[in-house]
C-alpha cells in the first residue's frame, strides 16, 4: 500500500471532475448516471471527431442520444444533464489534465481468436490520450472488458510511460468492468453489483468512491484489478457456455423430432434447495461485442498466467468449443432455408430470401457481430437474393437494411426472422403469403416469434430452431 498516493489522495480531495472515453452502449449511459449524481461537478464525455462517428459529439450536446433502439430513459436523461450544463462531449483530449477521475469504456475485439490475438489497439490510444495528460492524484480506470492482467501490464506501463508518473505511487488505477445489455443501460448500471478492482487498496477505495454514487440497488464488490478482469471475462464465458448448452439441445431435439421448448419448461420446471437448472433459450446464433470474444480473453489470461495449467491432455477447452457451437447456428440456419426450399420444388440458387432483422439482440440497433452477417455471406455465396428488413438499425458496411417489412417480404420465397424484434410477433400468416404471392410460402423462424401451427394451417412450409416437431410437418395446400 503506497502511503504516497493516499497523502494524494486525501489533499485532493473528493472526486469531483469525470471523464469518459468512448461515447457508445457503455460511455453514454455510464456519462449521463455520473452527471446526475449531486456528488460530482461536470461529466466530459470524450469522442474522436472522426468521419465515422463524428456526429455523436453534437448529437450529445443537443441531449439527444445517438444510440437507436428502445434504451428507457436514456434521452431524457441526457436532455436534462446536458441542460443543467453538467454534461458535456468533447473531442479535445487535453481536457484530461481538469478531471479528478476517467473511465475508459472502448471496444476491445480479437484480430484473430484462434492465435488468441486481441486488436488493443483503440484501447491503447485512449490510454496513451489518457497518460499525456495525466496529473497526480487522478484515478484511472479501464471499463472495457480485457485480457486478463492488462490492467497491471499493458495499461500501466503505457500510462507510466506516457506522463513519467508511478500507478500506485502518484495516480490510482483500476478495472471496474461493464455489465450492461442493451435495452436496459441505465438499469443494469444502477441496479447490478459492481465489481472493481484496484492495482493497491488507495486505487480500489478511489474507484468505490467513483461508482457507488450511482448505484440504486447494486453494491460494490471489491477486489484485485486481476480478479476484476477474470470475473467479467468468465461470466460472459459462462452465458456463452449456457446459451452453447440451449443450442445444442434444440439440435437433439430437432434430430429426435421433438419440440426444444417442451424440453425446456420440463428441465426448469425443477425446483427446490439445492437444485439448479437454469437453462437460456436457444437461437440462431450469438452477437454482440461481447460474448462473442470475451471467451479468447479469458483463454489468453491463461496463457499469461503464473503457473501451468493443469488440464486434461489434449482436451479442447469446452468453453471454445461453446463458442464453436454458438457460431454453428447461423449455419444452420441457412441449412433449414435449403431444406425448406427443397420441399417447396426450389433451389436456394436464384431464390429471394427476406431477411427480418438484423440486430443481434431485439428492439434494439446493436448490430455489433450479428448472427446475421454470416448467414447474409451464405446465401449470397450461395447465389441467393437477399433483402433486409430491420426497424432500428439504421445503417451498417455493405448491406443495404430497409424499413419497409411488406416491400422485403414482396415476392420472397422464404422469409427468415433473425432477431425478436417486437414487431415481428403480430406477423400474419394471411398477410405475408399475400405479399409472397406463392401458393406455398417458406417461412425460419431463429427466435421461435411465430406460432407455428398458424402458418402451417396457411400453407407455409415451416421450420425453427429446436422445433423438431413442426419442421417435418405435412405441407397443406
Amino acid at each position: 500500500m503506497s502511503q504516497k498516493l493516499e497523502n494524494i489522495l486525501k489533499e485532493k480531495g473528493p472526486i469531483k471532475k469525470i471523464g469518459v472515453i468512448g461515447m457508445g452502449y457503455v460511455g453514454i449511459p455510464a456519462a449521463a448516471l455520473f452527471a446526475d449524481s449531486d456528488k460530482f461537478d461536470i461529466v466530459l464525455g470524450f469522442q474522436r471527431d472522426s468521419e465515422s462517428s463524428g456526429y455523436k459529439i453534437e448529437m450529445i450536446n443537443r441531449g439527444e442520444s445517438p444510440l437507436k433502439g428502445e434504451e428507457p430513459g436514456l434521452e431524457e436523461l441526457l436532455k436534462k444533464v446536458v441542460d443543467a450544463g453538467k454534461f458535456v462531449c468533447t473531442p479535445d483530449f487535453s481536457r484530461i489534465s481538469e478531471l479528478d477521475a476517467i473511465t475508459l469504456a472502448i471496444q476491445t475485439p480479437f484480430a484473430d481468436p484462434k492465435a488468441l490475438e486481441p486488436d488493443f489497439g483503440a484501447l491503447k490510444e485512449g490510454i496513451r490520450n489518457v497518460g499525456k495528460y495525466l496529473k497526480p492524484g487522478m484515478l484511472v480506470v479501464l471499463e472495457s472488458t480485457i485480457t486478463p492482467r492488462t490492467t497491471e501490464g499493458m495499461a500501466r506501463d503505457i500510462l507510466e510511460e506516457e506522463s513519467g508518473l508511478k500507478a500506485g505511487e502518484d495516480f490510482a488505477l483500476a478495472h471496474a468492468p461493464e455489465r450492461v445489455m442493451v435495452g436496459r443501460l441505465l438499469r443494469n448500471i444502477q441496479e447490478h453489483d459492481r465489481i472493481v478492482g484496484g492495482i493497491d487498496q488507495p486505487s480500489t477505495d478511489r474507484a468505490v468512491e467513483l461508482y457507488s454514487p450511482v448505484l440504486t440497488k447494486g453494491k460494490v464488490i471489491p477486489m484485485s484489478a486481476t480478479a476484476a478482469e477474470v470475473t467479467k471475462t468468465a461470466e460472459n464465458t459462462f452465458r456463452d457456455l449456457q446459451i452453447a448448452a440451449a443450442n445444442q439441445l434444440a439440435l437433439y431435439c430437432e434430430a429426435m423430432g421433438i419440440n426444444v421448448y417442451d424440453v425446456r419448461t420440463g428441465i426448469d420446471s425443477l425446483k427446490g434447495e439445492g437444485i439448479t437448472r437454469a437453462i437460456l433459450w436457444p437461437g440462431a446464433g450469438v452477437g454482440g461485442h461481447c460474448l462473442t470474444k470475451d471467451t479468447y480473453h479469458l483463454e489468453r489470461g491463461v496463457k499469461l498466467g503464473t503457473e501451468a495449467l493443469d488440464y486434461p491432455q489434449d482436451a479442447e477447452s469446452i468453453y471454445v468449443l461453446a463458442r464453436r457451437v454458438n457460431d454453428f447456428m447461423p449455419v444452420h440456419m441457412y441449412n433449414l432455408t435449403v431444406a425448406a426450399l427443397k420441399r417447396v420444388g426450389k433451389e436456394i440458387k436464384g431464390s429471394k430470401i427476406a431477411m427480418l432483422g438484423w440486430a443481434f439482440i431485439n428492439d434494439s440497433d446493436d448490430a455489433r457481430n450479428p448472427p446475421s452477417e454470416p448467414y447474409k455471406d451464405m446465401i449470397i455465396a450461395a447465389g441467393a437474393e437477399l433483402m433486409v428488413h430491420d426497424p432500428h438499425v439504421l445503417n451498417y458496411p455493405n448491406i443495404e437494411i430497409h424499413k419497409d417489412m411488406n416491400e422485403v417480404i414482396s415476392g420472397s420465397d422464404a422469409v427468415v426472422i433473425f432477431t425478436g424484434h417486437k414487431d415481428y410477433f403480430s406477423l400474419n400468416p394471411d398477410d405475408v403469403k399475400k405479399l409472397t404471392t406463392k401458393k406455398c410460402s417458406v417461412i425460419i423462424d431463429g427466435r421461435n416469434v411465430i406460432d407455428p401451427d398458424t402458418f402451417i394451417n396457411a400453407g407455409f412450409v415451416y421450420k425453427g430452431i429446436g422445433r423438431g416437431d413442426q419442421n417435418s410437418h405435412e405441407i397443406i395446400n
